[in-house]
């Protein structure tokens, strides 16, 4: 290894992950499934703790550096919120470039491409969509998640002048939630049912999973070939790039890269 390679790879890594997200209930839910699992439970975890919009974003970049000590980045790309840490996630990648798969994996959780639920639409939209974050930040995987995707003319597409992310939920889900005063983040603890045992915890992600397929299925019919491995680990192969769901086999995947990272 010559002296530039020494400077830009950080292989002494810890058993940690940062979760980069400006959404609190995002950030929590990842947190408690990963505490929640013994598989992954021993992990030490890093994320933000401000509350207000800004001092997170300041908060974030405040940490890029320390990113070179975690074997797994966990980083939020819905677009929402993308431009705000687009800054911080340049220089988070830019200080773990070389070790990218090999001593640290990033996981990236997103929304789909703004266009995903036009008329005559297929799955193959998502392929520019996934290229283009594969191109910034090199994921293992990337995770769509259903309910941080709002569409263009909903209130939930774009932050408030306090830059407050949207707590209702998306309105393709709305109506399998028809209760008043569900938000996503009453519907995330109810799935990720941390103080409940493991047959609860496991039939409710596997309601989970059915959910999102049938609405998928429904929205795509023309990819139903393709969907069959929707709620598979490895997920949807769509061209040279593969699509998963938030948050089937989430914690599985981050034990594998972990053990990945510790291995290389």
């Amino acid at each position: 290894m010559n002296e530039e390679q020494d400077i830009l790879s950080y292989q002494q890594r810890k058993p940690r992950i940062h979760i980069l997200t400006l959404d609190p209930v995002l950030a929590d839910d990842i947190y408690d499934r990963i505490q929640d699992d013994s598989k992954t439970r021993f992990y030490e975890m890093v994320l933000p703790k401000q509350a207000q919009m800004q001092q997170r974003i300041e908060e974030i970049e405040a940490m890029s550096a320390q990113t070179i000590l975690s074997r797994l980045l966990i980083m939020d790309v819905r677009t929402v919120t993308l431009s705000k840490l687009k800054q911080a996630y340049n220089k988070i990648i830019g200080y773990n470039r070389k070790d990218l798969n090999n001593h640290c994996f990033t996981i990236l959780i997103g929304d789909g491409p703004l266009n995903l639920f036009g008329e005559g639409k297929g799955l193959d939209v998502f392929i520019p969509h996934l290229a283009g974050h594969r191109v910034d930040y090199n994921p293992a995987v990337f995770f769509y998640d259903p309910f941080i995707h709002y569409e263009p003319d909903e209130p939930g597409a774009l932050m408030d002048e306090d830059l407050k992310l949207p707590t209702t939920m998306p309105k393709r889900l709305k109506a399998y939630f028809p209760e008043d005063g569900v938000t996503v983040d009453s519907i995330r603890k109810f799935f990720r049912a941390t103080e409940q045992n493991e047959t609860t915890k496991k039939q409710r992600l596997k309601t989970l999973a059915a959910l999102y397929k049938k609405r998928i299925s429904e929205q795509f019919p023309q990819n139903k070939e393709q969907l069959r491995g929707l709620l598979s680990k490895n997920g949807v192969q769509l061209a040279t790039e593969k699509l998963n769901i938030y948050p089937v086999f989430f914690e599985e995947w981050v034990h594998e890269l972990m053990q990945r990272a510790a291995e290389a």
